[in-house]
């Protein structure tokens, strides 16, 4: 069996990113697939650079409002088919969603809502979370294996970001956010990353404006997640601190295909 490379990253803007070079990494290191969230572009004006990258079919989807959110995936399998959005008007209005179906596996790359901006966007991200794991349900129902990536925006548990007991009031770390994902690991998905992994000081975000990064006060809100019918195929699960050219850094796990 083939082992697939499968790569996610908050880019913060994918035209940002080509600007600063940072995805030369992903020229030179040629994952099977790479998921993009937070892409804050219509295809029409992704770069020449990045609507044409050799080897790799392009998946995307947009938000109607230009200049933000949206996601997009790159892979070098083509997909057997792709749906854009969970099927609900006031989600997939927003562009966050992309579902590829492939052989072995129907991946879902998602840039979740960030509920800090008042209680109507926290409402919001209460009922995507509710909305996506109906829809996960249903595709593990229909006899599918299942990847899930993407910015998750909330941290799971104390260990998952450098000062819990300050931000427990806070969006990202508030009790019924974390209580969602209990109920959805409860459902027979695995955080893959902490199959490997069990030490604190482990993030992928990092607050800009405050530098953070350079000291490491950060959060793990970006996840890979698999059903436990992949369990066993799962072979390693890594966070690459040292790729910059976002406020998130990349992810990665590696199955066997």
């Amino acid at each position: 069996m083939k082992k697939l490379r499968l790569v996610s990253w908050n880019v913060n803007g994918i035209r940002a990113v080509h600007r600063k070079e940072a995805l030369d990494w992903f020229y030179k290191d040629k994952p099977d697939i790479l998921c993009v969230q937070e892409i804050k572009a219509m295809r029409e004006q992704f770069p020449k650079e990045l609507l044409e990258v050799d080897g790799y079919h392009l998946y995307t989807t947009s938000a109607e409002r230009k200049g933000y959110s949206g996601v997009a995936v790159y892979s070098r399998i083509e997909a057997n088919d792709v749906r854009h959005g969970l099927g609900i008007n006031k989600f997939d209005g927003e562009g966050r969603t992309l579902i590829c179906e492939f052989d072995n596996f129907t991946l879902y790359n998602i840039y979740f809502p960030n509920g800090k901006a008042s209680k109507e966007r926290l409402k919001y991200k209460m009922d995507f979370y509710d909305a996506f794991l109906k829809h996960a349900e249903k595709t593990k129902k229909a006899g599918k294996n299942i990847v899930v990536c993407g910015d998750v925006n909330t941290a799971h548990k104390e260990i998952d970001l450098a000062r819990p007991k300050e931000n427990e009031k806070t969006s990202g770390f508030l009790p019924e956010e974390r209580a969602w994902i209990d109920k959805f690991l409860g459902r027979g998905y695995i955080d893959t990353f902490r199959e490997f992994n069990d030490k604190p000081e482990q993030y992928t975000w990092w607050d800009m404006k405050t530098r953070a990064r350079d000291r490491n006060i950060g959060w793990r809100i970006d996840y890979f997640f698999i059903s436990e019918s992949l369990k066993k195929r799962l072979k390693g699960a890594h966070i690459f601190p040292q790729i910059m050219g976002s406020d998130h850094c990349p992810i990665a796990i590696d199955i066997q295909n």
